[in-house]
């Protein structure tokens, strides 16, 4: 009795859990189950073989596929040449044992432009519309060489300076993402039209070529998603479905030729 007594005077009673008490503690738990979750998924934890941590990923920009409409800005280095077919006057030239050859050049240049993407559906949809409008700096080179009996052997070269407004319009698949990776494919049509153009030779001998061109455009990219944009390195192909040589010419050099169809190979750096 003494003990009990000194226990009680001593409030040494061990400590009780009521119903509100349990109650409280099951909500808290619920509570917070779906934001450890959430924290799983978003954090890739890397561990060792002995259980230690190496590092912690953790997922860019997580609801970027959220969004419809993702504005955004490209620089694109390229290559571009004439894809050249030969003429009836040429094949002729050739079997009597003299001609001149056509042969392109490939020539560096470079584009910028500003991208609109919209998402073609619910954010776990793969297709997006993309228009990406902007302004090209080419060079195309022809190189014509004499030969044959009596033909000089010298080579000319003619450079075709364009600088032009490029309209394509593309459809984006896209994989699932992984991480802060994704990659995607695209194709389309571009329009371009060329404001300026200068060409480096006498107009005796000038090939002269259409301001306007439609393209074939596919190409493949990867998505790297950055805490605050998202960077798209992105290669791509382009083909003219027209023939730019323009007709009724009469100098020397484009009576060899048949048709002129642009090509180019295009290095496009994206940040949205």
């Amino acid at each position: 009795m003494a003990t009990t007594y000194v226990r009680h005077q001593l409030h040494l009673h061990r400590p009780q859990i009521g119903g509100r008490g349990w109650l409280l503690l099951v909500t808290t738990m619920l509570l917070a189950g779906p934001a450890l979750a959430q924290r799983k998924r978003s954090d890739d934890i890397d561990r060792g073989r002995n259980g230690h941590v190496k590092g912690i990923t953790v997922d860019n920009l997580p609801n970027y596929n959220r969004r419809f409409f993702r504005p955004g800005l490209y620089i694109a280095p390229n290559f571009s040449r004439f894809f050249i077919e030969q003429s009836a006057a040429y094949v002729q030239a050739l079997q009597q044992g003299r001609g001149i050859t056509a042969n392109s050049i490939i020539s560096p240049g470079l584009a910028l432009g500003f991208i609109g993407d919209i998402r073609l559906g619910p954010p776990e949809t793969p297709l997006h519309l993309r228009f990406t409008p902007g302004l090209s700096f080419l060079t195309r080179r022809v190189e014509y060489q004499g030969r044959g009996v009596g033909m000089p052997d010298t080579i000319r070269n003619q450079e075709v300076n364009t600088t032009q407004l490029e309209l394509p319009l593309l459809l984006k698949y896209q994989s699932n993402r992984r991480r802060n990776t994704r990659v995607y494919a695209v194709a389309g049509l571009k329009y371009s039209y060329a404001f300026r153009q200068s060409l480096d030779v006498p107009a005796s001998n000038q090939v002269r070529v259409s301001n306007s061109d439609l393209l074939l455009e596919y190409g493949v990219g990867l998505d790297l998603f950055y805490p605050y944009f998202k960077f798209g390195p992105e290669l791509r192909f382009s083909h003219g479905l027209r023939n730019v040589l323009t007709p009724s010419q009469k100098t020397q050099y484009a009576t060899l030729l048949q048709s002129l169809k642009t090509n180019t190979v295009t290095l496009i750096l994206n940040i949205e």
